[in-house]
This record gives structure tokens, C-alpha cells and sequence, in this order.
């Protein structure tokens, strides 16, 4: 078992939120939550290191959930060494759908594992410290986001002392969790997610990947 450090509480939120599901392949249509993957690009975008990776533990539900649609234009394919420097984006441009969540708000528990690529002179404390001082400061890498680029998203502390919309007990399907970077080319995971209290429990990577390698969904 690799060191870990304490739970952080951090609340995610912004006006427009995409957390696509693949198996729509014409409209962009979003989850009905926030998915664990985009979480963790959330959490890098404020600290990332070689060092440290992040593992989501739960993801709170702070606002009702609330969809949109409109149409927005899209490529449909990316640049290829073969098409040489130029790439004409305008000739290859589509307009599709995007259901969407508005006003999205979530409450997400977090915690990182240190990893092999750790050094001497890297240890839980440091790492902690880091990333509560850059949480404060509103410090980032880069803009963090909600599903898509922009989508943008403020990040910022939480007490815990916005309740959760409550909510039944109710199944959200299989849910992406995050890429299996073990595999080449990475292998995407999925966990069976149940929305409870407002609350959605992820299960650790531990869990998910044995799953994978047994056949489950992925």
C-alpha cells in the first residue's frame, strides 16, 4: 500500500458542465454527475506532480440537477502528421447537439497516493501543505474545467456545511472512472455508480482495476 495522504473536502462548480457520455456518438450528451475522471483533472489542474496521484473517494451533489441543450460546432476529426502544417478546421467543422448540466455545484472528497516517481526530498506533508496553500490562494496550473475546455470551472475549499440535495437511493449506470494507463493503448474503466443522499461513493482504483482485469464493465 503506497502512502496517502489526509481527505481534503474541495468545492467544484460553475454554470455549464459536460461530463460526456461515450456511448452517444452523434449529440455530446453529459452524465447526470460529475464523473470521477474529470474530478482528478480538477484536482491537477490545481497541484500536479510526478509525485502524487489523486484519488477521488466521493463526489457530493450541491445543487439540484438541472439540464440544457444547445448546438455547438464541432471538428469532426484531429490533425494528423499526414496532412502536413496545414489543417483547415473551417472544412471539416460540424454542428451537433449538446445536452448539458447547468449550474452544476459539487462537494468532492480527495485524497493522493504517492507514487514510484516520488524522489528523496518528496513526502506526504510537503505534498499536503502544497496543495492546501495553492487551494487558498486560488493557485492553478492551468484553468480547470468541466468536462470540456470551456466549460470553466471555480475550484475553492469546502467546509462541508452546504448539504447535499438530498436524493433516493437511485442507480446512475455504469459510469466512466478514469483511463487504465497500465494498458497500451490506455483501457477506459467503468463502476457500477448509485446516487444516495446525494451522494455518489467512488471505489478505489484497487477495486476498479481488479474488476477490469476480471472482465467487468469497461
Amino acid at each position: 500500500m503506497s502512502e496517502r495522504s489526509q481527505t481534503f473536502q474541495v468545492r467544484v462548480r460553475g454554470d455549464i458542465a459536460c461530463f460526456t457520455r461515450p456511448e452517444f456518438k452523434v449529440e455530446r450528451v453529459s452524465y447526470e454527475v460529475m464523473t470521477p475522471s474529470a474530478a482528478r483533472g480538477v484536482m491537477e489542474a490545481v497541484l500536479w506532480k510526478p509525485a502524487i496521484q489523486w484519488v477521488v473517494e466521493s463526489i457530493t451533489v450541491l445543487a439540484p440537477i438541472r439540464w440544457t441543450s444547445f448546438r455547438r460546432n464541432e471538428v469532426n476529426s484531429v490533425a494528423s502528421a499526414r496532412q502536413g502544417v496545414v489543417f483547415c478546421a473551417d472544412e471539416d467543422r460540424a454542428q451537433r447537439n449538446t445536452v448539458a448540466l447547468r449550474d452544476v455545484d459539487y462537494g468532492i472528497e480527495v485524497h493522493f497516493r504517492m507514487t514510484d516517481r516520488a524522489g528523496d526530498q518528496d513526502n506526504v506533508t510537503k505534498f499536503e501543505e502544497m496543495f492546501q496553500r495553492r487551494l487558498s490562494k486560488g493557485q492553478r496550473f492551468h484553468q480547470p474545467y468541466l468536462g470540456c475546455r470551456e466549460f470553466p470551472a471555480v475550484v475553492e475549499p469546502w467546509d462541508g456545511s452546504r448539504p447535499a440535495v438530498p436524493t433516493e437511493r437511485r442507480p446512475l449506470g455504469f459510469v466512466f472512472w478514469d483511463f487504465d494507463y497500465r494498458q497500451s493503448p490506455p483501457k477506459p474503466t467503468f463502476f457500477e455508480a448509485w446516487l444516495e443522499n446525494g451522494v455518489v461513493s467512488v471505489p478505489s482504483p484497487d477495486v476498479v482495476l481488479a474488476q477490469s482485469e476480471a472482465g467487468g464493465p469497461s
